[in-house]
């Protein structure tokens, strides 16, 4: 009897940035970006994009586990505006 395995498609996580509607930046992370840029669009996303609607996605970039993508974002949390500037410029 031959068994079959069937190899789950495991979802990347995203680190993403996103311009908020007072032109302010906002950097997160989700397993699933369209619904988490939906969340955010809805005012149901994170405390601070809820008062500064509305949000537009401006940078994404993937990674295989939440730990990995946690990491990224405290690295780009802690970079000055001009520095997340021209990552998202690089990304265009």
């Amino acid at each position: 009897m031959r068994t079959e395995t069937k190899k789950r498609r495991k979802k990347e996580w995203s680190v993403y940035i996103l311009r908020c509607g007072d032109g302010t930046l906002y950097t997160g992370i989700a397993k699933d970006i369209h619904k988490r840029i939906a969340q955010h669009s809805n005012g149901k996303g994170a405390v601070y994009t809820r008062t500064h609607l509305p949000v537009k996605l401006m940078y994404q970039e993937n990674h295989g586990t939440r730990s990995e993508a946690l990491i990224r974002e405290a690295q780009i949390k802690r970079l000055p505006r001009l520095k997340k500037n021209q990552l998202i410029l690089a990304a265009l």
